[in-house]
């Protein structure tokens, strides 16, 4: 085989081994999944520690894929100028331990605390992950095919957590002690996925890391430093304040939810799984193909104004459901929302890359993924926060918090419109 015939058709033989490798990771983290793990633990736990604290913790469980991201900083920092598979496989080994560790949890306060440092440690280092791979592929594939690849692998992704997610829901409505076992079982799934991956080569990979490793802007562990790229490139910095009102406006009801349906809806496990998580993650497939061509072909300020507002009519949807106690309403609502995180898979994951130069894609990304961190951390406290005073206060708070979201969202959506609107001027 000639060389240039091996080069074309490296890019395809490096999509299957990563579709193959995200194939078998979500087994793995479909467990930890926040709406999955939220309902076991509240269900699990309900009677064995105080109300208030376990509400908290279903909340912290719920968020943490958001405020994990905070120590993307960090990740970025230690992989500067490292080998960038080899380091990926390592967390995804450790993801592993902390997974089956969940199986030997006991049924106390002490035991929800093993739970959360588990879940929270395995958000930690899959943030590393999401941190990492993004740079990966900036080396491995161009412009126009990023988006289809971070398609696929989405959609895989989307169709084993969707699996898993029933899958644990049955198990756990026959016995809600079958975790102890379901949990080792999908952490073994992880060590397949991490052993797959580890063959991935990465193009280039020697001068990509020299250039880290000698670039000027340096990848800092210093948070304040990793702010500075805000100073640095103004057109970003306007780009991540919507995108932070955006995030805030989502954010902020998956705990609420989950604590809805417990509360207010008389549902199973699988039933709570189906709206959390289930409809949600089926829609992501159907609708990343039409995403991935909108984004192939435009600028992510241009794809933003438009994908937002799909998670604005979700919001209310749901809002409007929980007001009229729709069961029906709430399955409606999650379809829209999941058609909503197909855009937004691609669009977190690729929209840095119309600002970044390869070398600086980690600290770009490193940047986007804390401040993503920041929200997850605040926005979950929030929507609790406003959802158990107005309920102290006799108002049907469960509505109210999704119109909230709705509007903030909405508010990030409209600075998305103003910028590409602005951008499109200034190219003329």
């Amino acid at each position: 085989m000639k060389e240039s015939e091996r080069a074309s058709k490296q890019p395809l033989h490096q999509q299957k081994r990563e579709l193959l490798a995200w194939a078998f990771l979500p087994m793995m983290m479909g467990a930890v999944d926040g709406g999955v793990v939220g309902i076991m633990t509240k269900r699990l736990f309900e009677g064995h520690v105080q109300e208030t604290l376990l509400d908290w913790s279903v909340a912290t469980l719920a968020a943490a894929q958001g405020f994990a991201n905070i120590s993307s900083f960090l990740w970025a920092a230690m992989s500067n100028g490292r080998h960038k598979i080899r380091f990926i496989t390592a967390l995804k080994c450790a993801i592993v331990l902390m997974i089956a560790g969940v199986a030997f949890v006991p049924q106390t306060t002490a035991g929800l605390f093993i739970l959360l440092a588990c879940v929270v440690g395995t958000r930690v280092c899959y943030t590393g992950i999401v941190t990492l791979r993004t740079t990966v592929w900036q080396a491995n594939y161009p412009r126009e095919n990023r988006a289809m690849v971070a398609g696929k692998i989405a959609t895989v992704q989307a169709l084993v957590l969707a699996s898993v997610a029933f899958g644990i829901g049955q198990f756990m409505d026959m016995n809600d002690q079958s975790f102890r076992w379901v949990y080792p079982i999908a952490a073994s799934f992880g060590i397949l996925g991490a052993w797959i991956y580890s063959k991935i080569r990465v193009k280039n990979h020697a001068t990509l890391l020299q250039d880290e490793r000698t670039a000027t802007d340096q990848v800092s562990f210093l948070p304040w430093k990793t702010f500075h790229l805000l100073v640095e490139d103004r057109a970003f910095a306007k780009f991540m304040v919507c995108q932070f009102i955006l995030g805030i406006g989502n954010l902020m009801l998956m705990a609420p939810l989950v604590v809805i349906l417990s509360d207010q809806f008389s549902l199973d496990y699988l039933g709570e799984i189906l709206v959390v998580t289930i409809i949600p993650i089926l829609m992501i497939p159907l609708s990343t193909p039409f995403w991935a061509r909108f984004l192939n072909k435009a600028h992510v300020l241009t794809f933003r104004s438009v994908h937002s507002w799909v998670f604005v009519l979700s919001s209310v949807c749901i809002g409007l459901s929980i007001a009229t106690h729709s069961v029906v309403g709430l399955w409606i609502g999650s379809a829209i929302r999941g058609i909503a995180y197909g855009g937004g898979v691609l669009a977190w994951n690729l929209g840095h890359q119309d600002y970044a130069p390869v070398e600086q894609s980690g600290r770009y990304m490193g940047l986007h993924v804390t401040l993503t961190g920041i929200r997850g951390l605040l926005a979950p406290a929030l929507g609790m926060a406003i959802y158990t005073m107005l309920l102290a206060r006799g108002i049907e708070a469960g509505p109210i918090v999704f119109y909230i979201g709705a509007s903030l969202s909405a508010i990030g959506g409209i600075g998305f419109i103003l910028l590409a609107k602005t951008r499109v001027k200034a190219e003329k």
